[in-house]
């Protein structure tokens, strides 16, 4: 079955270029009406032009799609606010939000700076929020929203030098594990998607021939997919190359050991136990542990 977005409007952050460009272009070729939001930074985050978004624009409109461009950043309150505004006249309506804008300040831990740790924090996860958050009522009042996160394999595992942006790319996993539970009731999914993409952020990081293999657009049909009125809800989904798969948080089985007397030296003991993921299970939500916790603790 065809994946069709007609009559749907898209909002997609950091859409001048690389991933989120390909994302805009994908989805008004299957019909959505896009706007195309950059605020045209460097990889660090400095500076800011039009000419991007509006070039995306130009390329949506050349191919027979609908679209325009927005150039407020996502950290900014009454920019978002704008965005989401000019959306609403424009189209009347919001019902899938990528939040692709991103910025690079890469330095070990030893060297990062606490102001490249909250600027990278500010764009990638309280941009994804602002944005989302902005969006949600009316989602839920139309009761349909897809909203896609852009994590990475640096928040899901890690990464040298990466520490602010493993951080906020982690955030917004936890972001999205809550709400796919409050959207439910509205009809509103909820995902994430781990990229690995040639862009500007990792052209400098890899060689010619890698880089040919990581083509945006080959991670792009993957996002369709979580945008789909038949999306999943609360997936991770990790891509590039034309590879992918699914990413998840799972727990051990574990063991009761005691809680009268109970000492380090008797969990120690049962550390292999604990570590055993032979029987490992993901959970939907926070209360389903504090239920297995219950479970083991009583024997019920």
């Amino acid at each position: 079955m065809s994946i069709r977005f007609d009559d749907r409007v898209a909002i997609v952050t950091g859409a001048g270029g690389g991933l989120g460009r390909a994302h805009a272009l994908e989805l008004a070729a299957r019909g959505a009406k896009v706007v195309v939001n950059d605020l045209g930074g460097s990889v660090d985050g400095s500076g800011g032009s039009s000419e991007a978004a509006e070039k995306v624009v130009a390329e949506i409109k050349g191919a027979g799609g609908e679209a325009f461009a927005n150039g407020s950043s996502v950290t900014d309150d009454a920019g978002v606010a704008n965005l989401v505004k000019q959306t609403m006249d424009a189209y009347g309506r919001i019902d899938i939000v990528i939040n692709n804008a991103g910025i690079l300040r890469d330095k070990s831990f030893a060297k990062v700076e606490i102001e490249d740790f909250e600027i990278v924090l500010d764009v990638h996860l309280m941009g994804s929020v602002k944005v989302t958050k902005a969006a949600w009522p009316i989602m839920k009042e139309q009761q349909y929203g897809r909203v896609v996160m852009t994590t990475s394999s640096s928040g899901l595992y890690g990464n040298f030098g990466q520490t602010n942006y493993g951080a906020a790319k982690l955030g917004l996993v936890g972001l999205m594990n809550t709400l796919k539970i409050e959207g439910q009731k509205d009809n509103i999914h909820v995902n994430s998607l781990a990229p690995v993409a040639a862009t500007r952020m990792t052209e400098n990081l890899m060689p010619p021939e890698a880089l040919d293999l990581l083509k945006p657009e080959y991670v792009t049909p993957g996002v369709m997919c979580l945008c789909a009125e038949d999306a999943p809800t609360g997936m991770v989904l990790c891509a590039g190359a034309g590879v992918f798969a699914a990413a998840r948080i799972e727990e051990s089985d574990g063991v009761y050991i005691a809680r009268e007397g109970l000492t380090a030296e008797m969990v120690k003991e049962k550390w292999d136990t604990i570590n055993d993921f032979s029987n490992a299970k993901p959970f939907f939500q926070g209360g389903e542990q504090t239920g297995k916790v219950f479970e083991k603790a009583t024997g019920k």
